[in-house]
């Protein structure tokens, strides 16, 4: 797995329905290894999201700029390791940044808002946003260095409102460099399966943040509906 960590990478997203997964993972059996830890092939997770007031990171990402950061707190359930973490999208490429932590903070301490401003050099006050929970198989060719990720069983809450993708899955390439001779790539192909820019961040605080400008997730959020039997 440490070949594969990809914490400098590129990344591309797919999204489809919960019935195609049991096909992809056939077709995939011989190309990729599944990530097993305790017996267990499905690891939970959960992540609070942080942003400005004024939802910059947000805004950033929905209005297309390019050099853009998301932060957050993820705490891998089974084996209790907490992280923050923060994103980096710059010219195509996604730079992950993070260190070991307790557990979640409501507030950020004085601790991880001094690690968040070594890399987010002109940082705005952060508060928490929303709390995202997800369930993930890990896939790895270590050959081809690439790391598939599917999440499934997605929700999205803050202060007792919830929002649950049933059905949903979205599945993240995370390679040294695009490769779209991939294995990956092909079986998805081959299930008429596309490319798809989607953000969790984005999608869940668009969904629960009604103020908060979508018309360029529109198309986003009409497509997992569709996947979805229900969006509630």
């Amino acid at each position: 797995m440490d070949n594969v960590k990809l914490l400098n990478r590129t990344d591309t997203k797919f999204i489809f329905n919960s019935a195609t997964l049991h096909t992809f993972l056939e077709s995939c059996s011989n190309k990729y290894k599944i990530l097993t830890i305790n017996n267990k092939t499905i690891s939970s997770y959960r992540t609070l999201y942080f942003d400005t007031t004024s939802f910059d990171f947000y805004n950033h990402h929905h209005n297309g700029k390019g050099n853009r950061f998301k932060v957050r707190i993820r705490k891998y359930v089974d084996s209790k390791l907490c992280f923050l973490e923060i994103k980096n999208k710059i010219k195509g490429r996604t730079i992950k940044t993070r260190k070991t932590i307790n557990d979640f903070e409501n507030q950020l301490s004085y601790d991880s808002l001094k690690f968040i401003t070594s890399v987010i050099h002109d940082l705005k006050p952060l508060e928490k946003k929303i709390w995202n929970s997800f369930d993930r198989i890990t896939l790895t060719n270590e050959e081809l260095k690439e790391r598939l990720t599917i999440d499934l069983n997605l929700s999205f809450e803050i202060d007792g409102e919830k929002r649950t993708l049933n059905d949903v899955v979205i599945c993240e390439l995370k390679q040294e460099r695009v490769n779209r001779s991939s294995p990956a790539f092909t079986l998805l192909k081959s299930l008429h399966i596309r490319p798809s820019r989607i953000s969790k961040y984005c999608i869940g605080a668009g969904t629960l943040f009604h103020q908060l400008k979508k018309n360029r997730f529109k198309i986003k959020h009409l497509q997992l509906s569709k996947l979805t039997t229900q969006l509630n």
